[in-house]
């Protein structure tokens, strides 16, 4: 049978292209300038990756290394760098630049190759801030866009988005996201309905009676994994030796003085993924790209997670590679889509728009119980208990010392004009 092309750009570690390729999907070309990305794609599968700035590439090149032509791609893909919409960035300033970021030109990139290439089907990730109630300057672009690109050509791109938690899917991970699918004839995308749901949510009325299964787990995904011999997992920085008086499922909000710890820190004045640690029995946080030392989530046993727990975490095929250094494989894996809620899109894709059988999902994770108890805490150490005291809170989104620093040095900037032409 004919397998469907497919057209990837930001490809990153590949772990849409992986979901995709296990709904009976193929990658003809790549696009990844990241040189770490490149390499872990070309160990692990036969694509055709262009090792370029997707700004630097034109439609011809795509073409040429993929063997297609415009209007014969099946479905391109791709989750263009997400910096200027990120949460973390709320967090830090109470808003960012949004459009007026240089980053955020990747998406004009994007739709760019959706006017060149006019692929049947696109599907593009980001993260859930681009649609924020708000400021969805990021979504309008995308929407005003695809209408040009509709006037221009004749086509008619119908767009369906979502937000999606990969754990709803049956992904050991809560990882929320932005999806946007077009489909050149008009046709609407119906997004899968959820596979699962956390225990606390099927005890309410509204999940009386559903077929939902539970959550999968850290624990059935990377309980009975063991790190490889040659990986240092020992945390490093000021805070490591905190993290063992840390309960699981908990955060440095365990030291407050809100919750049963002592009292170190003033409530809610770290990030959320400050000493943030797994627990057996629930999914994983989301898996970060560029943590600090003192960033998690960290593992159960009070260490980093392994190469192939991030994997698995990841719902990455366990065929699949991912090469460099800690911190190079830590940022493939935290850009990462995970593959399993990539796969099941693609089911639905290859389904209402190209007529054949969804198949069954060949990367889910099978449960491993009965799940162990939690790991034991141990007393906070002598040398942190010296900062138990009186800690004020967070006074808000937005109004603390970094955030009016970033709204002054966000004010003082010049805008920045976008281009939306293709390379020469």
């Amino acid at each position: 049978m004919h397998r469907l092309n497919v057209v990837s750009l930001f490809t990153g570690a590949g772990g849409l292209d992986y979901g995709f390729e296990a709904a009976g999907f193929k990658t003809a070309v790549a696009i990844e300038f990241d040189s770490d990305c490149c390499t872990s794609l070309r160990a692990s599968r036969p694509w055709s990756v262009i090792e370029k700035d997707i700004h630097s590439v034109s439609i011809a090149e795509i073409c040429g290394v993929g063997k297609l032509r415009p209007g014969h791609v099946d479905v391109l893909i791709g989750g263009p760098p997400c910096q200027p919409f990120s949460k973390s960035g709320f967090w830090a300033s109470g808003d960012t630049r949004r459009l007026d970021d240089p980053r955020s030109d990747t998406l004009y990139a994007y739709m760019r190759c959706v006017r060149d290439l006019l692929p049947r089907v696109f599907l593009l990730e980001n993260v859930h801030g681009i649609n924020y109630s708000g400021k969805e300057e990021g979504f309008r672009l995308l929407y005003n866009l695809t209408e040009s690109i509709n006037k221009a050509v004749g086509c008619s791109y119908k767009l369906s988005w979502a937000v999606l938690n990969a754990a709803d899917y049956g992904v050991p991970q809560i990882r929320t996201r932005f999806f946007l699918v077009g489909h050149r004839d008009g046709g609407e995308f119906k997004f899968p309905h959820p596979t699962h749901a956390c225990e606390t949510s099927r005890s309410e009325p509204a999940r009386i009676g559903s077929s939902l299964e539970p959550w999968v787990t850290a624990w059935d995904a990377i309980g009975r994994l063991a790190p490889e011999c040659d990986e240092d997992l020992k945390p490093r920085g000021n805070w490591a030796d905190l993290l063992p008086s840390i309960p699981e499922g908990e955060n440095y909000l365990w030291h407050t003085n809100r919750k049963g710890g002592l009292p170190l820190f003033g409530w809610r004045t770290r990030y959320w993924s400050f000493l943030l640690k797994l627990a057996k029995n629930k999914p994983s946080w989301t898996l970060q790209a560029q943590p600090g030392p003192a960033i998690g989530p960290f593992h159960w046993k009070s260490r980093l997670l392994s190469r192939q727990e991030l994997a698995a975490l990841q719902t990455f095929p366990r065929t699949a590679e991912v090469k460099g250094n800690r911190g190079a494989i830590q940022k493939q894996f935290g850009n990462a889509v995970p593959s399993l809620l990539a796969e099941k899109l693609a089911r639905e894709i290859r389904n209402q728009f190209f007529g054949l059988d969804r198949g069954s999902c060949k990367l889910e994770v099978p449960l491993d119980r009965p799940i162990p108890k939690p790991e034991s805490i141990r007393v906070v150490p002598m040398k942190y208990r010296q900062l138990a005291g009186s800690h004020p809170d967070h006074p808000g989104t937005g109004k603390g010392k970094m955030a009016v620093k970033a709204r002054r040095e966000i004010q003082a900037d010049t805008q920045v004009v976008l281009d939306f032409s293709e390379p020469a």
